[in-house]
């Protein structure tokens, strides 16, 4: 048969295009867009959750319109925890989807190698039609084409990356002659220059799976930046401190300087907002804000299991989460990469331990939704290789419910935070380099004011409890009654009272890390006690 030619090429031509458009926007349609903001060293401290939480909280201090507009259109979690409160062993976690204990050596800090044979969220997306795209800090430590996000090809960051240094750049800005205002809109330029190139790349119009990783609170900071900056007044926290940290103004500025690069990630958070709906992809995007642990430099944060350096910010916003409520339900950031691949209609591999949250994310119900979700497990082996002598870790493991912490401390004789050099009395440090040097002593807690003023104050009767409380060693088990210690101060474990409940979570721990085959209980944890960098691990 002789085919007839087209007698209009153009009409034939919008048709095809039109129904190409239209499989496009059913294929967007059913699988949404995905934004993942995760800031470094971000705990659990938004202004919404001073609503969650009443007044008297350090949470009264800081101001975050931008993730309070999103969580109260969304789902905003109270008890959300990272699976380890160290950079790198948490990211493992959330791209593997599983216990940081299961990525082997992608959950050390120094000496990282990752194994490519475990999959991730990013690249499984991206294999099954994904436009993905990162800037700044995905996993690390080493180069992004080491990164299990895919490598240079999806970084996006050519714009800069002096927003990772905020209140630095902005103080420098505002020194050269500009305004606050006019300083704090190049940040928001550099912010949607970079996102708005992921989306220009995404040529076939896919639906994309964008990472923001933004390091800026993470140390260091100016000093007074949160009041200059961001109006935080320091003298507001005021006997809102939690118990672990000494109640001066030393210790009072340099956490509403933490607070001030908490309202810095939120202002990016807003660039990115806006930039979705102009665009019209608002509505079909899967929105998820957390942090990777809580702050660096503050006793109970960072590199601790107590709540301060575990429990984080969270909330989920988008296609399909029926929004306005606040829920209690324990949720590990692992479950995160089971929801993405959810999301995206891709089935989970059998590998990862982690549990989708969408059960939670499409109820109608508040507080306590999924009644299996009342645990999560949290863990640290190793921060800084160079913490303590022969770069020997830390380990740790712990199970948080609703009414209890219980921790086990598997090398007691060890101090939890790292060595004290120079503290015995011996070969006295320069202390007044310990604010801006993690390596001084205690490495294992970063660098900053807070740790600088206790450590230097420790001989003062009135503050040798903070160094001893922060720093010393600490016993095999940890047990904190939540219900009458909920910043975790008076350990319980060895009152008669407390005898079965800890037998009860001893046994549910081990069994639960035994279960997920953790190489802490194999050969007294030889895998994690061989220096890093002494070679591979195998």
């Amino acid at each position: 048969m002789k085919i007839k030619p087209l007698k209009n090429l153009k009409i034939y031509i919008y048709y095809i295009t039109a129904s190409f458009t239209a499989v496009t926007l059913l294929h967007s349609a059913e699988r949404p867009n995905i934004l993942f903001a995760f800031a470094d060293d971000w705990g659990r401290h938004a202004s919404v959750y001073a609503e969650v939480d009443g007044e008297g909280t350090v949470n009264d201090a800081v101001n975050t319109p931008n993730f309070d507009a999103i969580s109260k259109t969304g789902v905003l979690f109270n008890n959300a925890f990272v699976n380890a409160p160290s950079c790198t062993p948490c990211r493992s976690s959330i791209l593997s989807g599983q216990h940081f204990w299961r990525t082997k050596r992608g959950a050390i800090l120094q000496g990282a190698v990752w194994d490519s044979k475990i999959p991730t969220w990013p690249l499984l997306l991206e294999e099954n039609g994904y436009h993905i795209g990162f800037t700044w800090k995905v996993w690390s430590p080493g180069t992004p084409a080491d990164a299990p996000y895919g490598g240079r090809k999806n970084s996006y960051q050519k714009n800069g990356s002096s927003f990772n240094g905020f209140s630095q750049t902005v103080t420098k800005l505002m020194t050269n002659g500009k305004s606050l205002l006019e300083s704090k809109s190049v940040m928001k330029e550099q912010v949607l220059s970079n996102f708005r190139d992921m989306l220009k790349n995404n040529s076939k119009g896919k639906p994309f799976a964008y990472w923001f990783g933004p390091t800026n609170v993470h140390r260091k900071w100016i000093k007074g930046s949160g009041k200059k900056l961001w109006n935080i007044d320091p003298d507001l926290l005021k006997g809102k401190l939690p118990p672990f940290l000494p109640d001066v103004h030393e210790v009072r500025q340099d956490f509403s300087d933490y607070l001030g690069e908490a309202c810095a990630f939120d202002m990016a958070l807003g660039v990115l907002i806006s930039e979705l709906k102009r665009i019209g992809e608002f509505e079909n995007t899967l929105i998820v804000i957390s942090g990777d642990h809580g702050p660096a430099g503050f006793p109970h944060g960072k590199c601790n299991l107590y709540d301060f350096g575990t429990r984080v910010a969270l909330s989920v916003s988008g296609p399909g989460v029926k929004g306005g409520r606040v829920v209690d339900d324990f949720v590990s950031l692992p479950d995160l990469a089971a929801t993405f691949l959810e999301a995206g209609k891709v089935k989970k591999p059998g590998v990862m331990t982690s549990k989708s949250i969408w059960p939670t994310l499409k109820s109608d119900n508040e507080k306590l939704v999924d009644v299996s979700r009342n645990y999560v497990l949290t863990g640290r082996e190793r921060h800084v290789a160079r913490a303590r002598a022969g770069q020997l870790p830390y380990p740790q493991r712990a199970i948080r419910s609703e009414e209890f912490l219980y921790i086990i401390n598997y090398k007691p004789d060890r101090y939890p935070l790292g060595d004290h050099y120079g503290l015995d009395g011996k070969n006295e440090p320069d202390l007044n380099k310990l604010t801006n040097n993690t390596f001084i002593t205690i490495p294992d807690e970063d660098a900053g004011p807070t740790k600088a003023w206790i450590v230097t104050n420790r001989k003062n009767p009135k503050v040798k409890f903070f160094f001893d409380h922060a720093y010393g060693k600490r016993p095999k088990e940890e047990l904190y009654d939540l219900s009458k210690d909920p910043h975790q101060m008076n350990n319980v474990s060895n009152k008669e009272e407390y005898k079965e409940t800890v037998i009860e979570l001893r046994n549910k721990l081990t069994g639960l890390l035994e279960k997920t085959k953790d190489p802490r209980l194999i050969e007294d944890g030889a895998f994690f006690e061989k220096p890093p960098m002494a070679g591979p691990l195998r």
